[in-house]
């Protein structure tokens, strides 16, 4: 699922004369995580009962499923640590205990920006693997200008270099995707 939304509150002042070593942000979003476990060798096994929720042991959601071994939890918050474990459901709807716990922090798009020895620079940018991110620029906060696009590989990161960035006193970034 494409989400469009646009990198709010996050514009970047670059100075060329000055500039910040490092800065960085994060964003969140609406998204969904699928989970896959193995099947129970139980032949009482009638399905699984998903559990989640936003602190550990403490599953305030749960998804009864039939007898698959994925499924796919969808409305989650971006930034936020969810944690999950898994059921098996036996005829009679008896449970088995909770599996081992695992966490989760979907979607964070994280963006930090950095000076190189060039004056060009450098912004590396994280988020959803195989998701397209459009890099702009601007001066004056009214024009933006698509200066790149990229789509972010099994890293889930990707440098992108700003090569035009000496050619201007001072440069906003934004990133839209």
């Amino acid at each position: 699922m494409r989400l469009t939304r646009v990198l709010v509150g996050i514009l970047f002042l670059v100075l060329l004369r000055n500039p910040a070593p490092v800065i960085g942000a994060t964003v969140a979003g609406s998204y969904s995580v699928t989970l896959a476990w193995q099947s129970s060798p139980s032949t009482n096994a009638t399905g699984y009962r998903v559990y989640y929720g936003p602190a550990s042991g403490n599953y305030t959601n749960s998804v009864l499923i039939g007898n698959v071994t994925t499924n796919t939890v969808s409305g989650l918050a971006g930034g936020v640590t969810y944690y999950f474990a898994i059921t098996t459901v036996a005829t009679g709807g008896k449970e088995s205990p909770f599996s081992n716990q695992i966490s989760f922090v979907p979607g964070v798009q994280t963006v930090q920006i950095r000076n190189s020895s060039a004056k060009q620079f450098v912004m590396t940018l994280s988020g959803l693997i195989g998701h397209t991110y459009q890099v702009e620029a601007t001066q004056d906060f009214k024009t933006w200008t698509i200066i790149g696009t990229v789509t972010l590989g099994a890293g889930g990161s990707l440098d992108f270099t700003d090569t035009n960035a000496a050619s201007f006193p001072y440069r906003f970034y934004r990133t839209q995707g």
